[in-house]
């Protein structure tokens, strides 16, 4: 067993790590690189412990840390980990790793502010995902914003200011409706424990309002359609690890916050409004794959590449009541779940490295439009390779972890209605189509122009980053054992707490038929 605070070494060695970049900003730019590598790769290694000390036969939270904070409004510094959660920290510490090698050469301006800001970010996103107390997580999910409001702003194109505006209020507009949501909570449940508001009952009118306050940031982060348009925004002008971050791990947020909150504190709600949900998703899977087809900009096509596939996770997510109502399938509904889930981590893997396949390329030509391009396997087999890779894993291809999440999700869809399934099957179609066009013009036929005829194959750094991308991709793709195995427990908690209904006795029983 852990005998020390991990959690909140996991949240504050970043930080500080990044703290004390800014601090020595003048010891150079190969100092603060070697400093940021060191430290993300520390906190990594560390992360690795949570799996392998974690009881994959309870659903209880694991490596729980619980101290004063706030007395007067009974707010505690109460992290803790489950299933669902130590899997997305662990995609954090990873991708950081990989984010800070590939920005090795890359970065030359700021470049200790820029391994803070990623440092800082890979701390404050590790406490969203540990954290059991509502303020606490409030504090984590708005302090995230700053960083990657900063490394869009400083490190990004030449239209980040409007970029940046546009992330920001979009995403603190929908947070203030969930922290009245939280503030409501709190009076209900004199706590502001996560956990206690799992138990609070709550009248139908209750649940609605609180669902939707939830819905509004949840659905933004994700995002979903029609909240979606910050995101190709951000991409675009951001550095390529600040649209590795976003799309990995910051996109992920959302579909946790459902998980966290939506469906366990306001499940007669979510019952009643899933089918909200459920149309937006099968709207982003169609409607935005065919958007992504018709992207000239690489990084636009894989933007409205990850709204698409993150309509699966919601999907996926919210499928569970009409499988619990209509056939009372509890293994329909953990199949889709666990695949909604599964394609979450999945996707952190495949987007981030189709932005960084983009990032290679755009280190040298300095385009990101895909007419400049035409033949380049020609010249940069290995990185040729690599990215067909990407981009059939991306559309679905069995052996690849973007296959097992995306099935999982079909096959629960077939189970709660037929046309569910249709839809969300056209998306491979769709996914194949964007993914291949591109890769098409991209890679393959005759060199199209004497800027790609000069391009230099990957360096090892580029090697190193991208293989390991790949041999995680493969591994899931052939084996997702070890990451189904850790989440059935939570999970199967999870819809124990959707199934029974959170209203007062006097108001009736739950919309499902099961009584309170």
């Amino acid at each position: 067993m852990i005998d020390f605070p991990l959690l909140s070494l996991l949240i504050w060695l970043p930080v500080a790590g990044g703290a004390a970049l800014l601090a020595m900003e003048a010891m150079g730019n190969t100092a603060s690189r070697q400093m940021a590598l060191i430290v993300s790769i520390v906190t990594f290694l560390l992360s690795l412990l949570l799996y392998t000390n974690f009881d994959m036969t309870t659903a209880a939270m694991q490596f729980e840390e619980h101290l004063p904070w706030i007395a007067a409004i009974d707010a505690n510094y109460h992290l803790g980990v489950d299933g669902i959660s130590m899997p997305l920290i662990i995609l954090t510490t990873f991708t950081t790793v990989l984010v800070v090698i590939a920005g090795w050469e890359v970065i030359q301006n700021k470049t200790g502010q820029y391994m803070a800001a990623f440092l800082i970010m890979e701390g404050l996103m590790n406490g969203v995902f540990a954290a059991l107390d509502a303020v606490l997580f409030y504090v984590f999910w708005e302090a995230m914003l700053v960083p990657m409001f900063l490394i869009i702003g400083i490190w990004g194109g030449p239209r980040r200011v409007y970029a940046t505006i546009k992330f920001f209020l979009y995403t603190f507009f929908g947070s203030v409706f969930m922290l009245v949501a939280l503030i409501y909570m709190y009076l209900e449940a004199g706590s502001f424990g996560i956990l206690d508001f799992h138990r609070l009952p709550l009248g139908m009118t209750e649940q609605v309002l609180i669902f939707i306050a939830f819905l509004m940031a949840f659905a933004v982060k994700v995002p979903m359609w029609p909240v979606h348009t910050w995101l190709p925004d951000a991409h675009v002008e951001a550095p390529t690890g600040g649209s590795v971050i976003l799309a990995a791990i910051m996109l992920k947020i959302g579909g946790y916050g459902f998980l966290r909150f939506s469906l366990p504190i306001t499940p007669d709600a979510s019952n009643a409004l899933d089918w909200v949900i459920i149309l937006m998703s099968l709207v982003a899977v169609v409607y935005i794959g065919f958007v992504a087809l018709v992207q000239e900009d690489m990084k636009k096509l894989i933007a409205y590449s990850s709204i698409a596939h993150m309509g699966f996770v919601t999907l996926g997510v919210f499928l569970v009541f009409t499988l619990l109502d209509n056939s009372g399938s509890v293994e329909g509904a953990a199949l889709g779940m666990e695949g909604g889930i599964i394609q979450m981590i999945s996707h952190g893997f495949i987007s981030g490295a189709l932005f960084l396949c983009v990032g290679v390329l755009y280190d040298r030509l300095h385009s990101r439009q895909i007419s400049d391009y035409g033949g380049v396997a020609n010249t940069m087999p290995v990185f040729a390779a690599f990215m067909v890779l990407f981009a059939m894993a991306n559309s679905g291809l069995p052996g690849t972890s973007g296959f097992v999440g995306e099935f999982m999700v079909i096959l629960a869809s077939f189970k709660a209605n037929p046309w569910f399934a249709f839809l969300a099957a056209g998306t491979l179609i769709l996914g194949a189509a964007y993914s291949l066009w591109l890769v098409k013009r991209v890679l393959f036929g005759d060199v199209a122009n004497d800027n790609v005829m000069q391009l230099e194959d990957i360096n090892k750094r580029e090697f190193l980053v991208l293989a390991s991308l790949a041999a995680v991709v493969l591994l899931f793709g052939i084996w997702p054992a070890p990451l189904t195995e850790v989440m059935h427990a939570s999970v199967g908690n999870l819809l124990e707490h959707v199934s029974v209904s959170k209203l007062p006795v006097e108001t009736g029983l739950a919309l499902s038929g099961t009584a309170p």
